[in-house]
């Protein structure tokens, strides 16, 4: 059987957007892992210099949307309990990250339907949560989208359909998104493992292998 990385990869050929209003061209790939030394200056504690430090990012690029960080070893979890704990101490990230304005629509990347929804609102945790179901050739599988406005979870119905491109939410700002600058964690999953508005998008280094499997980088789906 085709493995599940090789199958989204057939799925496109060309870019697919997942946030309105930003072309290929707008992006520039940034780089948030532990080895990044410009965050050694910076208060990864504070939201509202992560803002400042994304902007400036893109403003030195002439860009308009930051992307990238899976597989990647961060530091800036460390702020959080949730995850910076004996028993967890999660920090590889295994979704894209998309860093645009708080307000951006979501869009859907494919033909889906709402499978689950909640409000993840511990202290940096995806705050407001949006799970899609999708099938394709027959293949079942899941998209997450995290750090969402609240009212992206307001009149959804569990089952409710969705075409390819139909903007479905909004992207948070820092008093509702988890306390992050404004960005969206796109994740794909092959298996949620019977969880449901909600799936982890940070892990052990222990348990990297079976997440690398189950959750394949998205930008094979997204080609950005």
């Amino acid at each position: 059987m085709q493995s599940f990385s090789d199958f989204l990869d057939t799925i496109s050929s060309e870019f697919t957007p997942v946030v309105k209003g930003f072309d290929r061209q707008d992006y520039a790939a940034i780089d948030l892992s532990a080895n990044n030394r410009d965050l050694l200056k910076l208060e990864v504690a504070s939201s509202a210099a992560f803002s400042v430090y994304i902007t400036e990012f893109l403003k030195n690029r002439g860009k308009q949307a930051a992307y990238g960080g899976y597989n990647e070893l961060r530091t800036l979890y460390n702020r959080s309990e949730l995850f910076n704990n004996t028993a967890s101490n999660r920090n590889i990230h295994i979704g894209l990250d998309i860093w645009v304005p708080e307000g951006t629509e979501i869009l859907a990347p494919l033909p889906s339907r709402i499978h689950s929804f909640q409000d993840n609102d511990h202290f940096g945790d995806y705050g407001p949560t949006i799970i899609l179901e999708h099938e394709v050739t027959g293949r079942k599988f899941f998209t997450l989208y995290g750090h969402l406005s609240r009212q992206s979870l307001e009149n959804l119905e569990i089952g409710q359909e969705l075409q390819k491109g139909s903007s479905f939410a909004t992207l948070g700002d820092r008093q509702e998104n988890g306390d992050y600058a404004p960005h969206l964690h796109f994740q794909i999953m092959e298996s949620l493992q019977g969880k449901a508005g909600d799936y982890p998008g940070v892990v052990q280094r222990e348990e990297l292998d079976f997440y690398l499997k189950n959750c394949p980088d998205p930008n094979l789906l997204l080609k950005i």
